[in-house]
């Protein structure tokens, strides 16, 4: 995979981080919000995180890699 493809899937991991936050944000702000959901999303924000942290490690090891050739 290259560094851009690498990038791009980072960016739409990021993007769905936002959205999940803001269903969280959102969850906070109404009365009655669920606390299972909360949780998933939780969840899902930290498995989200760590997936933009391996893109982000992916394209730094490909543009090295060019850099190299």
């Amino acid at each position: 995979m290259s560094a851009d493809e690498s990038l791009t899937k980072a960016e739409e991991l990021l993007a769905r981080v936002e959205a999940a936050r803001a269903e969280l944000e959102q969850l906070s702000a109404g009365e009655g919000g669920s606390p299972e959901r909360a949780i998933e999303l939780l969840a899902e924000l930290s498995e989200l995180a760590k997936a933009v942290e391996e893109e982000l490690t992916r394209a730094q090891r490909a543009a090295e890699a060019d850099a190299q050739s």
